[in-house]
């Protein structure tokens, strides 16, 4: 009986994971990779706090990630803190008030995320993110290098096809201006949106929206999914709605098309109802796919003026990407073989100090202190005694 109480003691909460040596170093290697690409599209590297106040953490979008952010109570202050659920409000935050340069600003990051509740029935509540921000940058050309980068990364790591899931939430909030909603109601038809019902969507149309123009092209929306062909549908049956909503079509088409002809391996899938994030997000908005994972590797998009939360309102777009299930996804590439050094320990000053000059070279030396086995199978080379001397030379094993 206290034996099982005690393995219940050391039970981790559901959705948090512990990383063991093998895929810690593959987690390792791929962050690092992933930040050396990011740093040769001239991003800087940026580290925001793990947690700080919610005033901050959910300023400008905590409409979306509130339900989701783990919040504790400041002890110093006794003010609402919060685990970060996302690093672009911060990374939003730094570019306002730590540089708040009028030039345009590249920053990325990688590090931990922390959900109160799984983003899906299997979903890593502290999955390790890493992204990119762009800031300063309004046209379309911003949106094209944070999405080529993105699939860069991936095809760099990817050993499947991947699909890129395209939407542009301004076609929706063009199309409900004259809708005259409240925020209870804008919230029931984003989630029947979601969902496709279109049952239940054309029966809260009727009840909820006069405007029989209006309740049409919203009726139309969920069905405008699809390859390239669904854009085209779009000016079709949309072609008396506002003009930014047409605009916004073509901006979505324009940015398609050099994104297919830079990653033509790529599959691409367009879904104008797809509205993750339209509290925040103001343009196109992307999600990446692996064809064995379920879930989005990557989500990204536009979402200017969230900086005026802080201050300062400028054009924004980015992506953040989720390592932890891209290595659970993809093959990724394995870390090449270290060459490890055995040595096992007399303890002599001449020894201690052939280790010392060793590992200041950039040499493995893993020291066992009584004839381990298991440190012997992580080396393929020993450092012997000659005298007063150490030399390495290569390990003899048993079977040899």
């Amino acid at each position: 009986m206290n034996h099982m109480k005690n393995a219940k003691r050391w039970l981790l909460p559901d959705g948090v994971e512990e990383v063991l040596p093998n895929d810690a170093k593959r987690i390792e290697h791929l962050r690092r990779r992933m930040i050396d690409q990011f740093e040769r599209w001239g991003y800087q590297l940026v580290i925001p706090p793990v947690l700080e106040f919610t005033d901050s953490l959910l300023s400008g979008v905590g409409s979306d990630l509130d339900p989701i952010t783990l919040k504790v109570t400041d002890q110093l202050s006794g003010k609402m803190m919060g685990l970060r659920p996302d690093m672009t409000p911060q990374a939003a935050r730094m570019d306002a008030h730590s540089i708040s340069h009028k030039a345009t600003s590249r920053l990325c990051y990688a590090g931990h995320v922390m959900h109160a509740r799984p983003a899906s029935l299997l979903a890593n509540r502290t999955p390790l993110h890493a992204g990119v921000e762009l800031f300063g940058e309004a046209s379309l050309a911003g949106d094209i290098e944070v999405t080529s980068l993105l699939l860069a990364c991936l095809e760099q790591e990817s050993n499947q096809p991947l699909t890129l899931a395209l939407g542009h939430v301004a076609i929706y909030k063009h199309l409900i201006e004259g809708a005259a909603l409240a925020s209870g109601q804008q919230a029931e038809l984003f989630e029947l949106l979601q969902a496709k019902s279109m049952t239940d969507l054309g029966a809260w149309l009727e009840t909820h929206i006069q405007d029989l123009q209006i309740r049409q092209w919203l009726s139309v929306l969920p069905k405008l999914c699809g390859d390239q062909q669904c854009l085209q549908d779009a000016r079709e049956q949309l072609k008396a709605a506002p003009q930014k909503v047409l605009e916004a079509i073509d901006e979505l088409s324009q940015f398609s098309e050099v994104i297919a002809k830079r990653y033509p391996a790529v599959n691409y899938y367009f879904d104008l109802s797809e509205l993750r994030g339209y509290h925040y997000h103001t343009g196109i908005v992307f999600s990446a796919f692996g064809e064995n994972f379920s879930d989005a590797l990557a989500n990204g998009g536009r979402y200017d003026h969230i900086g005026k939360a802080f201050g300062r309102s400028r054009p924004a777009t980015g992506f953040s990407l989720n390592l932890s299930a891209l290595i659970k996804a993809e093959r990724v590439q394995e870390p090449a073989p270290i060459s490890a050094i055995y040595a096992l320990l007399d303890h002599s000053d001449a020894q201690w100090a052939a280790i010392k000059e060793l590992r200041a070279s950039g040499q493995v030396v893993i020291t066992d202190f009584g004839h381990d086995a298991l440190i012997k199978q992580r080396c393929d080379q020993e450092l012997i005694a000659s005298g007063q001397h150490y030399h390495v030379q290569p390990l003899e094993t048993e079977s040899q």
